[in-house]
Parts: C-alpha cells; sequence; structure tokens
C-alpha cells in the first residue's frame, strides 16, 4: 500500500470520527431537552409515514408528507429556535472542552454542606428559596441574564439572597463548581401533569429547568418550608434533610464513580450467588 492510500484511509476514518463525535453530542444533549426529544419523535414518524406511503402506494398521503418534509424544516427552525441554540451552546460548553471544573470530594463534601446548612435554616424560618446546580449541561443562558455574583459558595451568601426584601430573593440561584455564578435568575415553568396543581412558580420553574437541561434544583416552600428536589424532569416533595443530603451526594458523584461503584455492586452480587 502506497503513502497516498494510507493517507487517504486516515482522512476517511477521521471523517467518519468527527460526524459520529458530533452525531453523538447532538443524541446527547437532544436526550436531556424534553421538546427537544419530543421533536426528534414526530420527526422521526413523518419520515416513517413517508417510507410508508411510498412502499404502499398512498399517493394522497405521500404528497402531503412531501410538503410537510420540504417546508418543515424552515417552520421548526423557527419555532423551535431557542431550543436549537440551547443545543448548540451545550454542544460547545460540555466537558469536552473543559470547561466545568471536577471537584474533589472534599469539595463535594462542602458544596452539601453548605446548601444543606442554608435549607435547614430558610425551612425553619418558611423562606423561599431556588438553589440550581449545573452539571454537564452549561446554564449560561440563564447566568446572563440573572445578576452575576461569581462568588466562593457559603450558606450564609446563600440564605442572605433569599432572605425577605432582598431585591433578588424572588429568582432562584446558580451554582457552577463550588461558587454561586447568579442570583435573580429565571428559569422556564413546567407544565408537566407531574406537578401538583397546588405548587406554584418556584416548584414549577425547579421542575422545567431539570426538563431542559441536566441541573439538579433544590426548592424551599415559602408556605410550608417543605423541601423539594428537581433531577431528570422528576420533582421529589416533601424531603428531609437527610434524605436531600443523601441526594444530593449520590447526583453529584461523578459518572467515572458511578461507574465504579457499580461495578462493585455487580461483583457484591455475583459473589453472593456464588
Amino acid at each position: 500500500m502506497t503513502l497516498d492510500g494510507i493517507i487517504d484511509i486516515l482522512k476517511k476514518i477521521l471523517d467518519i470520527s468527527l460526524v459520529w463525535l458530533a452525531m453523538y453530542y447532538i443524541l446527547k444533549n437532544i436526550r436531556n431537552n424534553v421538546k427537544l426529544t419530543l421533536l426528534f419523535k414526530g420527526v422521526a414518524i413523518v419520515v416513517l409515514l413517508k417510507v410508508l406511503s411510498e412502499l404502499l402506494g398512498l399517493t394522497t398521503i405521500g404528497l402531503l408528507l412531501e410538503y410537510v418534509i420540504m417546508w418543515g424544516p424552515l417552520a421548526l427552525i423557527i419555532i423551535f429556535q431557542p431550543e436549537i441554540r440551547n443545543v448548540l451552546e451545550q454542544i460547545g460548553k460540555t466537558q469536552l472542552l473543559g470547561r466545568h471544573k471536577i471537584l474533589t470530594v472534599d469539595e463535594r463534601e462542602r458544596l452539601v454542606y453548605e446548601i444543606i446548612n442554608a435549607v435547614e435554616y430558610l425551612r425553619k424560618a418558611r423562606i423561599g428559596g431556588l438553589i440550581v446546580i449545573e452539571r454537564d449541561i452549561s446554564l449560561a443562558n440563564y447566568i446572563d441574564k440573572g445578576k452575576k455574583i461569581y462568588a466562593d459558595l457559603s450558606s450564609d451568601l446563600l440564605i442572605s439572597i433569599f432572605f425577605p426584601n432582598n431585591p433578588l430573593h424572588d429568582g432562584g440561584v446558580i451554582i457552577q463548581g463550588n461558587r454561586i455564578s447568579c442570583a435573580g435568575a429565571v428559569f422556564p415553568t413546567s407544565n408537566s401533569s407531574k406537578v401538583n396543581k397546588k405548587f406554584g412558580t418556584r416548584h414549577r420553574a425547579a421542575l422545567g429547568i431539570t426538563e431542559e437541561s441536566d441541573a439538579i434544583s433544590v426548592v424551599v416552600s415559602e408556605e410550608t418550608g417543605r423541601i423539594s428536589l428537581g433531577v431528570k424532569g422528576d420533582l421529589f416533595y416533601n424531603l428531609s434533610i437527610d434524605d436531600l443530603r443523601m441526594m444530593l451526594i449520590d447526583e453529584l458523584r461523578p459518572k467515572q464513580e458511578e461507574e465504579y461503584l457499580d461495578e462493585l455492586d455487580e461483583e457484591d452480587i455475583y459473589e453472593e450467588n456464588n
């Protein structure tokens, strides 16, 4: 094989690898966005119906679907412009480019400790609060619209932000790594049927941000003092402080550590069965 042939093969491998990598990150971010997941399913159904119409010779439905496929992309770009922009931002701001700081065990413990102390105070004082912890998917779009802080995380600072009559207490706080990035952030509210009709805007916003990203949200109810945690499009209501602490520790654990613990669990189960 000549040198030109080897170079040509390497170019094809690189070409295929880049396409695969782009598709992987697009699908990964679509999976973490409920709206785009539904959009992706809708497009897949339209394409499937088009194929079936051609196989079965359904002329009328085939013609209508042809117009949908022709003009559909333009309509989708207009309708879902914010979601598409967010996905493109997320692709450029994931851990692949080293944007996030990987917290050590001590830093994670301190993060949970400060949040728990703040939540405990807010719960007892019946002060409402919404704390959102960023993970792999960037929340820069919400940070840009909030009030920048970029301060070291502390329970005292969290409590002061949510204290009544503070101009920032109505919005949410976003934590990146072990620092508070902004306060007064406004998040999309969820229309999910999972949310109790008695819940207000704060709880719906806590669920909404977890539907559009992989963030973790912690809510303290102003009326009841009850604690909730939102993650992966689900809202866990009326948690105890200990429940919240354990869930935060579990969710903030790095993926590599999770995989390692899963392997240990599988080994333990295998040894017990044998």
